[in-house]
């Protein structure tokens, strides 16, 4: 049996896109590229989703004190949703 641990999830995230919600309401997504078990993270291509526009940031290190959650899913879906179509008859 397969034991779901959060350090599980975060080793299957790594170089996979992630959103980051730290202290002072910031939200960073960015590639996984590295964690430890402080929570310190490394993100690549990371940007900032607090301020509009968005600001690029490049690679970026984050002290785990300052994260309150981390989403494996971090950009939206890019699918449009299917279409309804009326059935004739």
């Amino acid at each position: 049996m397969t034991e779901n641990r959060p350090m599980d999830l975060l080793a299957r995230s790594l170089n996979s896109q992630v959103l980051v919600k730290l202290k002072g309401d910031r939200e960073l997504r960015g590639r996984l590229r590295g964690y430890d078990q402080h929570l310190n993270l490394i993100l690549d291509d990371a940007e900032d989703l607090t301020e509009q526009p968005h600001q690029e940031l490049g690679t970026v290190i984050l002290r785990g004190d300052n994260v309150i959650f981390l989403s494996p899913s971090g950009k939206p879906s890019r699918k449009k949703p299917a279409k309804k179509t009326k059935k004739k008859g």
